[in-house]
């Protein structure tokens, strides 16, 4: 990530007033303004000759905003583009941290036009941390940074968007039922794709699944897997047997599972607007999968999500851009608003 000079950074004030007393968050909401929700323009004061006028995206691969710290880790950073009380927040897939995907540069831009603020989340389990983490600390942490973006930045509400195994995170965060997931506008699951069916078709996957399980029940699930098992990151054997293992922890979106186990795993979401974008060439599927037929299960259990197809899609959709852009900001703009005049009082 290019941080230079031309990025904005800065510290988050804290708010001085405290939330009333009757806020259905006030458990939680700590120090809120009572300030006006309007829109906050980023100010360039820090760097003399710095253009206001330029967007978040100053130019390729190059993007205009706060970076800050959510939480008490050392990488629970964020990064946030746009300075406005509603923001969406990506959070990526297995190996990603900070622009992850090609679509996050032209839809910092598209949300900017919309008043919606862009946040890249990084967790414990990003770049090559997720062997030794969890979907239940990526929900703590996820909350943690929803917290943080209430109490320190008045937001009104988010919209969360995953890639690949980031639709995990957000299905089991939204079934926690953390405090802050009532947050949550609404939810945009991008590649919703099996990590257990992919990794079914690479040759040493059914012996580790064997040493993982007999790992877990010696008391060894927190001991690491053999390096032939991941040679990407370091991984423990409860997250290699939750991503490769049948009805494991990240096992959501396999095509094999009946539509009463996708939908024991993912109903409690019909409960928040939801759209799902499949990529229909995603790498990462099979190619015995069906996939019109598994993007319309998994929105049936969903509780009737909206359906995008991308026809010839990659799994982060490099090659299809403008679509998923557009398709987000779409369900961004319809979604929403919905029932959030003053969510907090």
């Amino acid at each position: 990530m290019n941080l230079s000079s031309s990025s904005s950074f800065s510290a988050s004030n804290s708010a001085s007033s405290s939330s009333s007393a009757t806020s259905w968050l006030s458990g939680i909401v700590r120090g809120r303004s009572d300030k006006p929700s309007t829109p906050r323009t980023t100010s360039n004061s820090a760097f003399p000759g710095a253009d206001s006028s330029v967007g978040p995206v100053v130019k390729k691969n190059q993007f205009r905003g706060v970076l800050f710290k959510y939480g008490p880790k050392p990488p629970q950073v964020a990064f946030k583009t746009g300075d406005y009380k509603q923001q969406v927040i990506f959070i990526g897939g297995l190996t990603d941290g900070f622009m992850a995907t090609e679509y996050l540069e032209p839809l910092a831009i598209a949300l900017e036009k919309e008043k919606w603020s862009l946040v890249q989340a990084l967790l414990s389990s990003s770049y090559t941390g997720y062997g030794t983490s969890s979907l239940a600390q990526d929900a703590l942490e996820l909350d943690q940074l929803i917290s943080y973006l209430i109490n320190k930045e008045d937001s009104e509400g988010v919209v969360l968007l995953g890639h690949s195994t980031g639709c995990q995170d957000i299905v089991h965060y939204m079934q926690t039922n953390a405090a802050c997931s009532r947050a949550v506008r609404a939810a945009i699951l991008q590649a919703p794709v099996s990590d257990r069916e992919y990794r079914a078709t690479l040759p040493e996957t059914a012996a580790m699944i064997d040493l993982a399980s007999k790992m877990i029940s010696e008391g060894r699930g927190s001991n690491l897997m053999p390096r032939e098992a991941n040679p990407d990151s370091p991984i423990t054997a409860y997250r290699y047997h939750s991503l490769c293992a049948y009805m494991g922890d990240d096992d959501m979106f396999s095509s094999d599972l009946s539509d009463d186990q996708l939908r024991t795993r993912l109903g409690h979401m019909s409960n928040t607007p939801c759209q799902v974008i499949f990529s229909m060439s995603d790498e990462y599927a099979p190619e015995y999968v069906d996939k019109k037929a598994l993007v319309e299960r998994l929105c049936r259990a969903l509780g009737g999500a909206e359906k995008v197809e991308i026809e010839w899609g990659n799994h982060s959709l490099s090659n299809r851009v403008a679509e998923a852009v557009q398709a987000i900001i779409d369900f961004v703009k319809r979604e929403g608003p919905k029932g959030w005049d003053d969510p907090w009082s």
